[in-house]
């Protein structure tokens, strides 16, 4: 990886110290920024409606950040969960489809990585491409990692990217304000995350109870139709099940309807 991958490591080419925001400010703005998103988030949201809420802040909160976009970095398939430009989803897909970028530098090594478009074109050329053809000239990258517990380590959910238009975009302070909003934005997140899990636990119970209503039912009538017991009810539409290739609830329901209909 080229040494002016990184930030950290360089400072934006041509950049003056007094073409950027001062320190006070741009702090002041990171600072606003998370007072929005947390005083908005419910926890009703879902978590791809947090993700969006934090695309959305972000672009308040860093100068020249022309569109941000988030990145789920799942192994088996990563995808793009919120983005205040869609146009600019392309450039993610692009780099997950090639399964090399700075997005996925980011998430390897779980650091910042800015990237400046003309400048990595052996390393990524097909984010390269992407991001040249959207009129992208900088890009930023940053890692948002949910807290750890007790029980389990810190996880990587994936990234925060960050596109501007202006090739000197992003210096190492933002980075750094970057890494606190993420920390701070990933409690909302892994929030998100709890309650959505809750919710769908509910989901499966309710769901569950109804398919059991709808088969004791099914079984009833099985019962006073043939004089058989319950279990041999049961065994009648379990094998009716195996023999359509049919859910045993769905079974059971086409049996209730036949019944209510007739």
């Amino acid at each position: 990886m080229a040494d002016d991958t990184h930030a950290s490591e360089t400072s934006p080419a041509g950049l003056a110290a007094g073409d950027r925001p001062d320190a006070l400010s741009r702090l002041d703005e990171t600072a606003e920024a998370l007072t929005v998103l947390r005083d908005s988030f419910t926890d009703e949201e879902p978590l791809d409606t947090a993700l969006q809420r934090l695309a959305d802040t972000t672009s308040g909160a860093i100068p020249d950040a022309d569109a941000v976009t988030v990145s789920l970095m799942d192994l088996a398939q990563p995808r793009t969960a919120a983005a205040t430009n869609p146009r600019l989803i392309e450039v993610d897909e692009k780099q997950y489809s090639a399964n090399r970028g700075p997005c996925f530098e980011s998430a390897r090594t779980q650091r910042a990585v800015r990237a400046v478009v003309g400048e990595h074109l052996d390393e990524w050329p097909e984010f390269e491409a992407a991001a040249a053809e959207h009129a992208i000239r900088a890009y930023l990258s940053v890692p948002v990692l949910l807290p750890s517990s007790k029980s389990t380590q810190e996880q990587h959910l994936g990234s925060l990217n960050i596109y501007s238009y202006t090739a000197a975009a992003f210096d190492p302070f933002d980075e750094g304000l970057m890494r606190l909003f993420t920390t701070t934005a990933s409690a909302t997140i892994a929030c998100a995350q709890r309650q959505q899990r809750s919710r769908d636990h509910i989901s499966s119970l309710e769901q569950a109870l109804v398919s059991r209503a709808v088969i004791d039912q099914a079984k009833g009538i099985l019962m006073a139709v043939h004089s058989c017991t319950a279990d041999e009810a049961f065994a009648m539409l379990v094998q009716r099940s195996q023999h359509e290739n049919i859910k045993l609830r769905d079974i059971a329901k086409n049996l209730l309807d036949s019944v209510t209909s007739s």
